[in-house]
């Protein structure tokens, strides 16, 4: 349980520095990062997800 709350937050954090320093990240990187950062979020709302249904049960 403690390591999904550090991935979530962790990747949270990773799309809000993206987001915050997007202009300082060279051209070639930002779609590579984006998409990974795109990747964790939405497998971070799944972790969220499954943890309500897992202790719902």
């Amino acid at each position: 349980m403690e390591a999904n709350i550090i991935f979530i937050v962790s990747s949270f954090g990773l799309a809000v520095v993206l987001i915050l320093m997007r202009e300082r990240i060279p051209q070639n990187m930002r779609r590579g990062l984006a998409l990974t950062s795109i990747g964790l979020v939405l497998f971070a709302f799944f972790l969220i997800v499954y943890s309500f249904f897992k202790a719902g049960s």
